[in-house]
């Protein structure tokens, strides 16, 4: 079916390309209303207790969004300060959508500790849209900086959370663009020419941009978050090099093997052969995104729904459009080793074996050593996630001096009765109820409460009071252990507790009750996977273990990293002592995903080898040579796609969010660890050393010989790749 599929994509290249044309025009069409549509991410898992909270009181005492301000640098009685101040309240109350307006100026607001600062506090009207808020919000940012003062901090819960969302759209957009620009250039070079260069990167942009066209779908039936753009454009850059890297590497074998023959059957071996290695490839990584679409956390969700569309796009133009194009343009494919404008230096001999090839051939020689050294090293990256501590995204993710957060850090030190957010606590019952008052009084000698005030303007059939824990952190480790005693008390009441701390609770809660399952489809779908390409139980096993060392390691490195600090002033960010709490099951099962893609390109090829051997060869010998073989003959498409991939991943670390670079930097570091030691090193050493039972059950005898087996022609020796 493969080959058929591909003879098709030959002879029909200008129609696959004109479909594929059609779905990029109908992508850039609805990519507006993809992004209009997108919706803010939940502060904690659908129907937890701190949500639902949340939910009530809102409906209890209905609160639009809120613009902050604080007013610093002038003395607050001086009269111009006074004047320009007073005359701005009274625009800011004439702005539509704006719902009362508290300042120190006209309606008692708070002064500052200093008494050089005081605070506005603007609240909009409920019923406003996301727009509609954020216009308002906009025309009362403008109305406050033209107050006469030294500094004006414009902030609030709206500005800050639109401020992330811009800076991560921005921060990739400029980082992928860059990483674009970068990536065609090496291309260029390593291919041999601008045509075959570009055509990796014009299939990945289709791929993305055909998947907004599926995301403006997806919007219409279900939310989507602004995240998804993100993992969509990594993935998509990804992936669809990757898959046209396979594709082009394997096209080139094929020519150089039987020039003679006719391009359709050229490409039909092509896409036989890689092509399934590309159908078990994306199904490795959609399964991978499916775990993190089952933890059922609200920003993992939305990204892993993005990352679903593009990872299936991906593997369709890898099987439709690359052999297409590779059919449009493959007069302009240079030979391996064939010298151009763009590789003067020429490319490998065929006594070259490469970077991968090399490490292969040691770990071949001296297999027990090497296996030790790289486990070795593996358990010593890893060995920093026994101190891995996790904590939410807040207002420290947005970087120093970002006007959104040094205002609300101006705000919770500068002014008396601030400070972190308290945990709010809900109990029904009236407040003259002496066991409502009762139970007050208990949550208010806990531990760890530095203050507790009444909410006021609450029906009296309810009580809520503002708890504020000890502390400097409104997710710290004192304040969760606040919100677990205030549930853990005694009563007969109804007790609801809400606020960041609960939250965080809440979602680490929802995920260690979600992970097991989460795990155990992506494995056992993976093994189903890697036995169905092998027909191999130990190969899978040996696979999952592998992929395993690499994520563990990798979180090893990002706790060394972004938890401890370690080279944090190089990359331009201020180390706050822990990872956000989905960072590594975001990376982790991201990660597992994209290793498993280079492990099916590697045991692919090995496998193919393996099954045209020789009967009366011995099975040792045998397997060794194919490991050699598969190892040597794919090491330069994975190489060339970890470099590729690399890059999108450096592009994406480039940014300011600290969120975005544990990503980029965590991804860049899986594969860099799983391409040099895990495929260069572990995975020879460990095939070498188990022979013939890396095929068990089905490795006893060889198969005959069939048109997808790798034959070597002697009439023409084939050049190596690259």
């Amino acid at each position: 079916m493969l080959a058929a599929l591909g003879r098709f994509a030959v002879r029909r290249r200008f129609l696959v390309i004109a479909a594929w044309s059609v779905l990029v025009a109908l992508g850039l069409f609805s990519a507006g209303e993809v992004f209009d549509r997108m919706t803010s991410v939940a502060d904690a898992p659908a129907g937890s207790e701190s949500l639902l909270t949340e939910a009530e009181l809102d409906d209890l005492d209905p609160e639009g969004e809120i613009v902050t301000a604080v007013i610093a640098g002038e003395d607050f009685f001086a009269p111009v300060l006074r004047d320009s101040a007073s005359a701005a309240m009274a625009e800011i109350r004439a702005v539509p959508g704006v719902a009362e307006v508290t300042d120190a100026y006209t309606s008692g607001g708070l002064i500052g500790d200093d008494g050089r600062s005081s605070l506005v506090v603007v609240e909009l009207d409920r019923g406003l849209g996301e727009e509609e808020s954020l216009s308002a919000a906009a025309a009362v940012s403008a109305l406050l900086h033209g107050i006469e003062a030294p500094e004006v901090l414009v902030g609030g819960e709206l500005l800050a959370e639109q401020a992330f969302v811009d800076r991560a759209l921005t921060g990739a957009a400029v980082g992928e663009g860059l990483a674009i620009l970068v990536l065609l250039v090496v291309l260029v070079m390593v291919l041999g020419g601008f045509r075959a260069g570009l055509l990796p990167i014009a299939v990945s942009l289709a791929t993305i941009v055909a998947s907004l066209l599926a995301l403006a779908a997806l919007v219409q039936v279900m939310p989507v978050n602004e995240f998804a753009i993100n993992i969509v454009t990594i993935l998509g850059l990804g992936l669809a090099v990757d898959y046209s890297l396979l594709m082009l590497f394997r096209f080139r074998e094929e020519r150089a093997a039987a020039p003679d023959d006719d391009l359709a059957e050229q490409l039909a071996r092509t896409v036989r052969s890689s092509g399934r290695a590309v159908l078990v490839s994306g199904a490795a990584v959609f399964i991978a995104l499916i775990g993190l679409l089952l933890l059922g956390e609200p920003l993992l969700s939305g990204m892993a729904l993005g990352g679903a569309v593009v990872v299936l796009l991906a593997t369709l133009a890898g099987l439709t459009l690359v052999p297409a194009a590779i059919a449009l343009v493959h007069r302009h494919l240079p030979e391996p080793g064939v010298r151009t404008w763009s590789r003067p230096w020429g490319g490998r001999s065929r006594a070259s074996v490469g970077l991968l090839g090399r490490s292969a051939a040691l770990a071949g020689r001296r297999p027990v050593g090497v296996l030790v050294g790289a486990a070795a090293l593996l358990g010593a990256l890893s060995a920093p996630v026994a101190s891995l501590a996790l904590d939410s995204s807040d207002i420290r993710s947005l970087p120093a001096g970002t006007e959104e957060r040094v205002s609300y850090e101006r705000a919770a030190s500068g002014f008396a009765g601030l400070g972190v957010e308290p945990v709010t606590v809900l109990i029904e019952g009236d407040f003259d109820d002496p066991a409502v008052r009762g139970l007050l009084d208990t949550i208010a000698a806990l531990d760890g409460v530095a203050d507790a005030d009444l909410v006021p303007d609450l029906p009296n059939s309810v009580t809520a009071v503002d708890v504020t824990p000890t502390g400097d952190s409104a997710t710290g480790e004192a304040a969760r252990r606040l919100v677990g005693d205030i549930r853990a008390l005694d009563t007969e009441l109804t007790l609801q507790v809400a606020g960041p701390a609960a939250a965080l609770v809440d979602t680490q809660a929802h995920l260690a009750q979600r992970i097991p399952l989460a795990i155990g489809v992506v494995v056992l779908a993976s093994f189903a996977l890697l036995f169905a390409l092998t027909r191999s139980v130990v190969v899978p096993l040996k696979a999952l273990a592998m992929s395993t060392l690499t994520m563990t390691a990798t979180l090893g490195v990002l706790v060394m990293v972004f938890q401890w600090g370690w080279g944090a002033a190089l990359l331009g960010f201020e180390p706050i002592g822990t990872l956000d709490v989905t960072t590594p099951l975001l990376i982790g099962l991201l990660a597992f995903g994209l290793t498993m893609d280079y492990q099916v390109f590697l045991l692919a090829r090995i496998h193919e080898r393996w099954s045209a051997r020789d009967p009366q060869a011995d099975p040792r010998r045998a397997n060794a040579e194919a490991v050699q073989f598969g190892i040597t003959r794919t090491g330069p498409v994975v190489t060339t796609a970890a470099a590729a991939i690399g890059i999108v991943f450096l592009g994406f670390a480039i940014g300011e969010l600290v969120a975005m670079k544990e990503i980029g930097i965590g991804m860049l570091v899986a594969v860099l660890l799983d391409v040099t030691l895990v495929r260069g090193f572990f995975l020879p050493a460990a095939m070498t050393l188990l022979g013939r039972w890396n095929w068990w059950p089905s490795g006893s005898a060889p198969r005959r010989p069939g048109p997808e087996a790798e034959v070597e022609r002697p009439e023409r020796r084939v050049p190596e790749l690259v």
